[in-house]
């Protein structure tokens, strides 16, 4: 059996930590289609870690 680990899910707050951005500016980048990908459960929007971490590598690879 495969066994996977668990990763909490990430809010606005922790995503705009991460990426050293006010949380405002993630709400303008979805109102865009920019950003990391999010999912809405109910009212909160939230964040798959790994899918941050990867939007953000790709970032880098455009850059260089």
């Amino acid at each position: 059996m495969e066994t996977h680990q668990f990763e909490p899910l990430w809010t606005v707050s922790d995503v705009a930590a991460y990426l050293n951005v006010p949380v405002h500016t993630l709400y303008g980048w979805r109102t865009k289609n920019y950003g990391p990908p999010a999912r809405r459960l109910g009212k909160h929007l939230r964040y798959l870690p790994s899918e941050v971490r990867s939007w953000f590598e790709h970032l880098l690879e455009g850059a260089a």
